[in-house]
């Protein structure tokens, strides 16, 4: 009983951490990162498909991203998803290919982002207290049942605890990666 509830709390927190690397993927460093078009949908042919499954997406300088799609009857349905997304960036296209580029990033800009990742790393680290909080219920219930003794629930709180400060020392350590990035560029 104890493992089963361990395993499933390391499960749910190690899908925050996934969940928290994947916004921080989409978090724009001032160089191009092809990411960034992750979340990006582009009707094709009526079905909303990911950008990187209508073209290729490369990065020939670091600043900038060309898409060149399969089809180039899709280049407009590709801006139009573009224009329509929050990347903040206008593309450009010469009937082949679609370029993003990506503009050098104010000091402002810069304490901005930093601002919205210690934000999304705070998201993250609410989200694994929760699920602290939901394992030691369970552990609480079992014992309350008498499936569990006073000292199995001890440990298992100490076990959850465990996992709980090694799954906030990575959101540390993701979250101070992305800012070294952004204050770097």
């Amino acid at each position: 009983m104890l493992e089963d509830v361990y395993q499933e709390t390391n499960e749910k927190m190690e899908k925050t951490i996934s969940n928290l690397k994947d916004e921080l993927g989409g978090v724009r460093a001032g160089r191009a990162n092809p990411h960034i078009l992750d979340r990006i949908r582009v009707d094709y042919y009526g079905t909303p498909t990911p950008l990187n499954q209508v073209g290729n997406i490369m990065v020939p300088e670091p600043r900038l991203l060309v898409i060149a799609p399969w089809d180039p009857n899709m280049i407009p349905a590709i801006e139009k998803a573009l224009q329509v997304s929050d990347i903040g960036i206008m593309p450009s296209n010469d009937g082949k290919v679609i370029r993003l580029s990506f503009p050098e990033l104010t000091e402002e800009r810069r304490h901005d982002l930093v601002k919205l990742i210690h934000k999304m790393g705070e998201e993250a680290k609410i989200a694994i207290r929760n699920e602290r909080r939901s394992a030691n219920d369970e552990l609480k219930k079992e014992q309350k049942h008498n499936d569990l003794t006073e000292d199995d629930l001890k440990d298992g709180e100490d076990e959850i605890q465990r996992l709980t400060d090694e799954h906030t020392k990575a959101i540390d350590t993701l979250v101070a990666d992305k800012e070294k990035e952004i204050m770097e560029v």
